[in-house]
């Protein structure tokens, strides 16, 4: 299964064709040759494996961000409880 991130752009480097993101708190460095859109600071983007797929919604990006912080919280409860068992 593949996942695409909504992610936040925090900076753009036009030379590079690159931006950097904020990914539920992780900076990191995408490429924008798959966008055929223009996107600008501040806009929610889809990032997968390290590329800038298209921009989201960013009400959607927020719904989305909700959901990805409440599966890591299970799987931290879940690993958390395993580890109890041991």
């Amino acid at each position: 299964m593949c996942l695409a991130i909504p992610s936040k752009v925090i900076s753009i480097d036009s030379t590079n064709n690159t931006a950097m993101l904020d990914t539920l708190g992780v900076t990191r460095e995408a490429s924008l040759d798959l966008m055929n859109e223009e996107i600008k600071i501040g806009d929610y983007v889809l990032l997968h494996i390290g590329y800038v797929m298209g921009k989201i919604d960013a009400e959607q990006a927020k719904l989305s961000l909700e959901t990805y912080a409440e599966i890591i919280k299970t799987l931290e409860e879940e690993e958390a409880e395993l580890k109890g068992m041991s």
